[in-house]
């Protein structure tokens, strides 16, 4: 029986999820929750009046028309061709694995499961496609993050960046935004889906600042082409989780809403 919603990852996005659902703001109900810590989803779900079920992945799967990942990047290509597999429609909030495996695109088409990758904490995208239908010479993406934001990303760690030493703003990054996403594959995920609204991950740039004095994850978009211009500022306060902002979970919450709605206001 095929009748709602399968939420892998019971971190901070998979939580604000469930309860989004609990309040029946997402316009269908949870099918169950799966995630690789177990015990923590159970007790979450648990505190809950007439929680979802806590299931396994095979499972979820099957019972779910909608597969929402929330774990991370690494369980996106399994999570992709089981849910694909089983003709099941699915939501990636951890787009930069788009970006390593392009063969899940290709899979969606091939199928006819549809895949959605939500703005996130990210705004403007609607802009980035109508503008890039036509000629556009420039994406740059300025991304500038809190110390916390930032430790333990690969990219610092492989080039020894001592963030706890910094005193004042200093940019740590700069490259495509493919490049980004490997090397810091817990922080822009925003940078994936300004890639993919646009114009390629290969031709889209960033630079990445961590800033000592900084509370909220900052973003500027610039946008230039035969359009003219655009520009995106966004200040997001972190969650209980310092490298997602609080506007992640609203997108989520928001692109689950309008799977299910049949009036859609915007590109």
């Amino acid at each position: 029986m095929i009748y709602g919603l399968g939420i892998v990852g019971c971190g901070s996005i998979g939580r604000a999820l469930v309860l989004a659902g609990h309040a029946g703001q997402l316009g269908a109900p949870v099918a169950g929750v799966a995630s690789r810590t177990s015990e923590t989803a159970r007790e979450f779900l648990h505190s809950l009046d007439s929680p979802p079920p806590y299931l396994e992945m095979e499972e979820l799967v099957e019972r779910s028309s909608l597969v929402i990942e929330t774990a991370g990047g690494h369980v996106v290509p399994y999570l992709a061709e089981a849910a694909f597999g089983a003709g099941r429609d699915l939501m990636v909030i951890s787009i930069g694995a788009l970006l390593e495996h392009p063969e899940i695109i290709q899979r969606s088409r091939e199928t006819g499961c549809r895949l959605y990758a939500p703005s996130g904490a990210i705004a403007g995208l609607d802009g980035i496609k109508s503008a890039c239908q036509g000629e556009v010479d420039k994406v740059e993406m300025v991304s500038r993050k809190p110390i916390a934001a930032l430790e333990g990303a690969p990219y610092l760690v492989e080039n020894e960046i001592p963030l706890g030493q910094f005193t004042d703003a200093q940019e740590v990054f700069y490259g495509t935004a493919r490049e980004a996403c490997r090397g810091f594959p817990s922080n822009l995920n925003v940078s994936a889906a300004v890639s993919l609204a646009g114009i390629g991950p290969d031709r889209t740039t960033v630079r990445i600042v961590a800033d000592p004095a900084l509370t909220r994850n900052c973003h500027d978009i610039t946008v230039e082409g035969e359009f003219g211009v655009l520009q995106v500022h966004i200040e997001n306060i972190p969650s209980e989780n310092p490298k997602t902002g609080r506007l992640t979970a609203l997108s989520i919450i928001r692109s689950v809403r309008d799977v299910f709605d049949s009036v859609r206001v915007g590109t």
